[in-house]
């Protein structure tokens, strides 16, 4: 998904995300990034089953019988 950002309103970004839908985001996530930029926001699946495979061998291990 490519967001735009609109503009910079204290710790928020006012993102544009679809036919003029206006959002605040935390501004930390653009971190660089200006009034006017595009940011594309994507899932990273892999990182993501990773992670979970690691927070479940990690609760297996701490609730083991």
């Amino acid at each position: 998904m490519k967001v735009i950002i609109d503009r910079i309103e204290g710790n928020f970004a006012v993102v544009e995300i679809s036919k003029g839908k206006m959002v605040n985001v935390p501004k930390e996530l653009f971190t660089g990034a200006t009034e006017g930029d595009v940011v594309e926001i994507t899932v990273l699946k892999k990182e993501t089953e990773e992670r979970k495979k690691k927070i479940e061998k990690l609760m297996n291990n701490v609730f083991e019988d």
